[in-house]
């Protein structure tokens, strides 16, 4: 794993974290009906991504 790669690591770490809080946040006062499915479709893109780079 080359430092791009651990770079890439750490935002989507960072992203999935502040995705979860927003999540949460939705979940507890949902305003936005389409939001919440939004944040959980990001949230599963930035999992699958941090994956894919795990297997390299």
């Amino acid at each position: 794993m080359d430092k791009k790669e651990k770079k890439r690591m750490d935002v989507l770490h960072q992203k999935v974290a502040k995705l979860q809080q927003l999540l949460a946040g939705a979940k507890q006062q949902p305003d936005d009906p389409a939001e919440v499915p939004r944040l959980e479709q990001e949230l599963a893109a930035a999992h699958a991504e941090l994956a894919e780079l795990k297997k390299h």
